[in-house]
């Protein structure tokens, strides 16, 4: 792939009429030469409305067309784009508004809720992708006002995402931005792509895209493969018969999931599975969230060795890989680190094979917290390694096992508890549909652990699936891993990309006091 190649330009000029975006539910398309139009001539409104080079730029939409055409109009033009969370309340999105520095907001009128309850005196540029908003522009009319005609000073943005913020505050991760002509093969954005290429995808791919766009894998992947002149699915929100049914009629070769997607799909009636055409498919790749073990081997018995996975961070300080077959020799395992990985203990001494620490990656690409110089600084080990605060281990042929993030560790009696071991069992019992351990207050014990379990059949919720689950469990994994108590729920705070707010589940037990230690 030339330096060309890797900007919408040329797909528009050599395949104009190439369809660069479905919209899943509707079925409204954008071809290449529409998308480098829209995105071109946003680009210069901006400009034209203050932002230069470094500016910042908000988006807060549902997956619509409009999406991808704000975040190229920003990539191109050298801008700073934050994809923000549509399902934040207002004091989530104006701290995360306010932190990043944007001046303008782009949003819809299915946000207007919200951006009723937002303080936008310090965004000058505001704009409605769909119907009106007081105070705002219409998308569609700046566009229909804006000549088309090349950026001068076009160049490579950058994303800046924000965490999900289960432990507190969300982060912002800013990393450096390229400000190099488009498609500059230096620029991280286009290294994602040609990464893409070496993986064994073409631009005569069809990538689905079933997850929201303002998380980071949706939307740097979904830009990566219009980078490479594919065609992108994006599904407005999920749904598993309607995703099946998309792989099937637009003959999708690759997409991206998270483990809720899958556990979804398996639910589906044996005979809606069994007739799925999956003959397009290439590859699925799963990250964002561990895999149960039991789940990913049915789905690999299912749609068969195409089933690869990746654990990295929006931080980007280092990835790990591993295709079906490695995993099936490796279940459990996230792969093998693809930079020099490090197992850490509280002393931060590097410990051996199976030993459970904080996994630290030396190399990635710089990156610092948004205003917050301590949790950029907490993030470096003293020799330099790096880390996002998962937990795990390394075994003998170096691949690496995730245990938990740090935050979420449980103390009991003074012993360290990793409460994904015992979830992942969990998730295997076939009453299970969902479920989180947590630690809950115990005035002997410090904490005690606890599973918050949603049943597959509410109807069967009670004591006795409570203690089989608690036998279940040890029947796998040391007593002290196991949950003493069962809390049944019909719904756990998960977002629609299947990310799990453990800290709303811990405050429902530990309300009411000062402190988290006992």
């Amino acid at each position: 792939m030339s330096d060309a190649e890797a900007t919408l330009g040329w797909h528009a000029t050599r395949s104009p009429d190439r369809v660069a975006l479905v919209m899943a539910s509707s079925g409204e398309t954008v071809t290449y030469a529409q998308l480098e139009d829209r995105s071109l001539r946003f680009a210069t409104a901006l400009r034209e409305r203050g932002l230069g080079v470094g500016g910042h730029i908000a988006i807060l939409l549902e997956n619509t067309r409009a999406y991808l055409e704000v975040a190229w109009a920003a990539q191109r033009s050298g801008l700073y784009y934050t994809a923000v969370n549509r399902h934040l309340r207002p004091a989530e999105v104006q701290y995360i508004l306010a932190d990043s520095g944007a001046t303008a907001l782009v949003t819809s009128a299915a946000m207007a809720d919200v951006v009723a309850g937002l303080d936008l005196s310090d965004l000058p540029v505001r704009v409605t992708v769909d119907g009106d908003l007081p105070g705002f522009e219409r998308y569609d009319d700046i566009l229909a006002a804006t000549a088309p005609g090349p950026l001068a000073d076009e160049c490579e943005g950058r994303e800046m995402l924000y965490s999900s913020g289960t432990t507190g505050r969300p982060k912002g991760v800013r990393k450096q931005l390229p400000a190099t002509p488009l498609g500059d093969p230096t620029a991280a954005p286009v290294q994602i792509a040609r990464g893409l290429l070496i993986s064994g995808a073409t631009g005569d791919g069809v990538y689905l895209s079933p997850a929201p766009l303002y998380h980071g894998a949706p939307l740097v992947f979904s830009m990566s493969w219009q980078r490479l002149g594919a065609t992108v699915v994006v599904m407005e929100r999920f749904d598993p018969a309607q995703c099946l049914d998309l792989i099937e009629n637009y003959r999708v070769t690759h997409t991206q999931m998270v483990p809720t997607m899958f556990v979804r799909m398996l639910r589906l009636p044996a005979e809606r599975r069994a007739r799925f055409d999956r003959s397009s498919l290439v590859d699925v790749v799963h990250s964002a969230a561990p895999c149960p073990v039991a789940v990913k081997h049915r789905m690999i018995e299912w749609w068969g060795p195409i089933i690869s996975e990746y654990y990295s961070g929006t931080e980007d300080i280092g990835t790990t890989y591993i295709g079906a077959q490695d995993w099936l020799s490796h279940p459990g395992s996230v792969g093998k680190p693809m930079q020099e990985c490090h197992i850490v203990d509280a002393e931060g001494n590097e410990v051996g094979p199976r030993v459970v620490g904080v996994v630290h990656f030396g190399g990635g690409r710089p990156f610092e917290y948004h205003n917050n110089p301590d949790a950029t600084a907490a993030a470096v080990h003293p020799k330099g390694w790096r880390t996002i605060g998962d937990m795990g281990y390394l075994d003998e042929d170096g691949y690496l096992y995730l245990t938990d993030r740090k935050a979420h560790m449980i103390i009991s009696g003074g012993v360290n508890i990793y409460p994904q071991e015992a979830e992942n069992v969990l998730a295997g019992h076939r009453a299970v549909a969902d479920v989180a351990v947590i630690g809950v207050p115990d005035e002997e014990m410090g904490e005690a652990v606890k599973a918050v379990v949603q049943a597959v059949d509410p109807a069967l919720a009670d004591d006795a699936l409570a203690a089989e689950l608690i036998e279940f469990c040890r029947g796998e994994l040391a007593s002290y891993k196991c949950p003493r108590t069962v809390d049944f729920v019909t719904e756990l705070p998960r977002d629609p990309n299947g990310k799990l707010y453990k800290r709303l589940l811990r405050e429902r037990y530990w309300e009411g006091r000062e402190s988290r230690v006992i």
